[in-house]
């Protein structure tokens, strides 16, 4: 799971700052508590996107303490991240991947960019080629 821990720190002048241990790039703020969080999401993606950009392992989310709460990327984002780790884990490049699912560049490359609204089904190719799937659950 990509579940980020945060801090949140009431601020004197009003509203909160969100902070993640596990991702320093990634800091926001909002008005109040739900604010703060929702922004925190997009904050984390960005962050996120930083390390894919620079081909980079993805940050491991620490154990939240006890009534710690936590941030997590939107569903697609996640399964995005979820292939990338994979690709990562593999040691495989996109060039490769690419190679697998005969595709161009240009649509392995949107399909880590995480501010775009890559389809479902070619998430699922990807991860398909690199011998994983991919499982959506509502809870």
């Amino acid at each position: 799971m990509l579940d980020y821990p945060v801090i949140l720190e009431a601020q004197p002048e009003g509203g909160f700052v969100v902070t993640f241990p596990d991702v320093p790039e990634a800091i926001t703020q909002g008005e109040d508590v739900d604010e703060a969080l929702m922004y925190a999401i997009d904050a984390l993606e960005s962050a996120l996107s930083f390390y894919v950009d620079d081909r980079k392992p993805l940050p491991k989310p620490s154990k939240p303490k006890r009534g710690q709460r936590t941030v997590r990327p939107t569903a697609l984002e996640c399964a995005k991240l979820g292939v990338y780790q994979a690709m990562m884990e593999q040691g495989i490049r996109k060039s490769e991947l690419a190679r697998r699912l005969g595709w161009h560049m240009p649509q392995v490359d949107r399909l880590f960019d995480l501010k775009h609204a890559s389809r479902l089904d070619q998430i699922e190719a990807a991860a398909r080629a690199l011998g994983r799937h991919i499982e959506v659950s509502v809870t």
